[in-house]
């Protein structure tokens, strides 16, 4: 299956590249303005499958540019999608007049939400046109979905990402940001739609597996994502969506923060002019923690009327942050080589039957492919004691009858260590994502803790285990 990623070498086009990298039914085509830099990349890639670089200009003659290249999928990972201007969609009305399927990791809500149009020439032409298969919406709209699987109605619906500062944020990435901070976005609230601020609304959360060691309490800030429209749709009775970004180190979030307000108060037009500026800081003046997380919590009522409130926490280790946003497309494009082609049509990823499989995304499974059960807590073992004040930490102690896994932040060793285990889109069991079977208490999340060995941990990091694992005895950190 020839697949061409738009934005190959980037980001995020590269971590899926890397997902399917020792996929032998898959040939890569790297694709990029520079020929050059895709040479690298390919020449770097891990992986038996083939790959080829390829210069690709969304703006040049695309449609004479997928002829040539004679893809069977054309995933773009380019972006930033909120300023490809009045053309926006020129790259899928190629793909559609070529009849090959398209998909992207588009973050865009008004790009996702506006490529229902293409519907009726997708499905004339036999493509399966799919956009959003990223983080935002396909991974929160799974987790909702598995979190209210016995409720009779879903009230409201929070969630929040924390890249890891060492990510490497594309400088696309940033200008997407910095092209709607301050800038008006609609999201359901009270049971209406309303109008708010991208970044200059924000709220405090800890990102907290049971049994892992937590992420630092988070300062997230309200982003345009698909989610805010998208999840609405899926249950028309919300009334209210909230989403945001916690990027690190706060300093820096905090005057991008500060600086929206100049554009929501009509001082300045726009922050995109300083993105390139906002894309060495944050890649230049960068501390903390090697890890990132995610968090997903709904509020809803039985049919009995009880009012539940439930959460999901995911952490991910050292450099796997950025493999999260390409998991679902990894997913998407193992069904379609095993007999399982979306079906034709045009439509947000995330919405009825566009959707992966969540199984292929998240559960865990054994070599053998068995889905093991996961460890279920007991609620008081993980329920988290108020906060001290002045504590930057505000999550409670691990189970009393097994110690904590712990990673080292910057330990390596622990590539594809997540919350949870599952089996490798690129082949062993690698360690990817898996929604917690959550109970009704919002502190008791379930996983699947993993464990490579003691690592390594500095008497800092040990005190703070301490402080939020108390039941964890001293030979579990290594000084």
């Amino acid at each position: 299956m020839r697949i061409l990623i738009v934005g190959g070498y980037g980001t995020f086009g590269g971590r899926l590249a890397e997902l399917l990298a020792d996929e032998p039914r898959v040939e890569l085509l790297i694709a990029g303005r520079s020929e050059s830099k895709a040479a690298a990349f390919c020449a770097a890639l891990g992986g038996s499958a083939p790959r080829h670089p390829l210069a690709f200009d969304r703006e040049g003659d695309v449609a004479a540019a997928l002829n040539a290249a004679a893809p069977e999928l054309v995933v773009d990972a380019t972006g930033p999608f909120q300023a490809y201007g009045a053309d926006r969609y020129r790259l899928v009305e190629a793909a559609i007049a070529c009849g090959i399927d398209y998909m992207d990791l588009a973050d865009g809500a008004d790009f996702v939400n506006g490529i229902g149009a293409f519907d009726a020439p997708a499905k004339a032409r036999g493509v399966a046109v799919l956009a959003g298969v990223s983080s935002f919406p396909v991974l929160t709209a799974a987790v909702v979905r598995h979190l209210s699987r016995d409720l009779a109605e879903v009230d409201s619906v929070t969630g929040g990402i924390a890249p890891s500062p060492y990510a490497g944020v594309g400088l696309n990435v940033i200008k997407a940001i910095a092209g709607y901070a301050g800038k008006p976005v609609r999201l359901r609230r009270g049971g209406r739609t309303v109008t708010a601020y991208a970044l200059t609304e924000t709220l405090r959360a800890t990102i907290a597996p049971p049994g892992l060691l937590p992420l630092h309490n988070t300062r997230f800030s309200l982003v345009d994502v698909p989610d805010l429209q998208a999840l609405p749709q899926l249950w028309p009775r919300l009334d209210a969506v909230w989403m945001g970004a916690g990027p690190v180190p706060e300093i820096l979030h905090r005057a991008l923060s500060a600086l929206a307000w100049t554009v929501r108060l009509g001082l300045v037009p726009s922050l995109g002019p300083l993105a390139p500026l906002f894309h060495r800081a944050i890649n230049r003046l960068r501390w903390g923690e090697h890890r990132g997380g995610m968090l997903v919590r709904i509020q809803g009522r039985r049919a009995s009327g009880e009012a539940v409130t439930r959460s999901w926490h995911l952490l991910a280790e050292g450099d796997d942050g950025p493999l999260i946003p390409s998991m679902a497309i990894a997913a998407l494009v193992q069904r379609r080589l095993d007999g399982h082609r979306p079906l034709p049509g045009a439509r947000p990823a995330g919405a009825g039957r566009a959707r992966p499989d969540e199984h292929a995304v998240f559960c865990p499974r054994t070599k053998q492919g068995r889905p093991p059960e996961g460890n279920r807590a007991t609620p008081a073992s993980f329920r988290r004691p108020a906060p001290r004040a002045g504590s930057r930490n505000q999550s409670g102690g691990g189970s009393a009858r097994s110690p904590v896994p712990v990673h080292h932040p910057r330990d390596t060793s622990a590539r594809r260590s997540t919350a949870a285990s599952t089996s490798g889109l690129r082949g062993g069991p690698s360690r990817h994502l898996r929604p917690a079977d959550a109970t009704d208490d919002p502190a008791d999340v379930h996983t699947m803790p993993t464990h490579r060995g003691p690592h390594v941990l500095s008497s800092a990091t040990c005190d703070r285990l301490r402080r939020v694992a108390p039941s964890v005895p001293p030979r579990e950190c290594l000084i």
